[in-house]
């Protein structure tokens, strides 16, 4: 059945154009100005596309932008689904297969996530080594389809590190502190208890957040290189660091970086 959902989804969106991306980015909460870079060639609203849910979250736009980010053909997820807004895994992962039969062979995803390291600092960038999946289901779980991906993905090595090493060595021209490290995915939609930001930095987290990990699984799932940058959206290590935070302030810090961060992203992905 899924198999013929992403079939089916990816014929209509052949049906409103033929361009082939290379590269699929999603873009996250505060980051959607990174659409701004893209040469447009046709936009597919979400709610067009079969079997697409469409996202309720702030700032996200539920649409797929297809054009060029520099000289790179892309499609853009303007807007994420997560599985706090009450979709199921599959569901949340669904544009990353309807993606990848598209054609692409890369996915970047990027997002907003609290800092768990006394270094981190808001507005800083970190590069995603590895992560620790604590959200409450997984989208592999159930019967595997073989079309899609093996029963039991491998997953020592999912994150693209010479993409981090470049990204790493390229932020200081663009006036980025960026540092490489975990994220650690928990459900939400609430934000994080003094106790449990503690916890993420016990178990070796650097960032704390509500997405990507799922749809990275599914990256895996499809064999497509995957890189991950988060922006730190609020400093949550030490303990004594810890305050109130909206939504709103969240997208506010990320917007304070993201004319750098189209920069640097635009870069890294025309040598991707």
């Amino acid at each position: 059945m899924l198999y013929e959902q992403v079939e089916e989804a990816t014929t209509f969106i052949r049906s409103q154009t033929d361009f082939q991306p290379q590269v699929g980015i999603i873009l996250g909460t505060g980051l959607s100005r990174l659409a701004k870079e893209i040469e447009l060639v046709a936009s597919v609203p979400y709610a067009d596309i079969p079997h697409f849910p469409i996202s309720t979250a702030p700032s996200h736009k539920s649409q797929l932008l297809f054009g060029y980010l520099g000289r790179r053909p892309v499609v853009m997820m303007a807007g994420r689904f997560h599985y706090y807004e009450g979709y199921s895994m599959q569901q949340v992962t669904f544009p990353v297969r309807v993606m990848q039969r598209l054609g692409i062979t890369r996915l970047l995803a990027s997002n907003a996530a609290g800092g768990t390291r006394a270094e981190l600092e808001m507005g800083d960038i970190v590069f995603i080594r590895d992560h620790i999946n604590l959200l409450p289901d997984n989208p592999l779980r159930g019967p595997n389809d073989d079309r899609l991906g093996p029963r039991f993905p491998d997953m020592s090595q999912v994150y693209d590190r010479t993409f981090n090493a470049r990204g790493m060595a390229l932020a200081p021209q663009y006036h980025l502190r960026a540092h490489e490290g975990v994220y650690v995915a928990l459900q939400g939609p609430n934000l994080e208890t003094p106790a449990e930001y503690q916890f993420v930095h016990t178990i070796g987290g650097w960032v704390v957040g509500m997405s990507t990990v799922p749809e990275i699984i599914i990256a895996r799932h499809m064999n497509l290189r995957a890189a991950v940058i988060s922006v730190v959206s609020n400093k949550c290590y030490p303990p004594e660091a810890i305050g109130h935070v909206s939504v709103e302030d969240v997208i506010v810090a990320v917007d304070a970086v993201a004319p750098h961060l189209r920069q640097l992203v635009t870069q890294l992905v025309q040598a991707w």
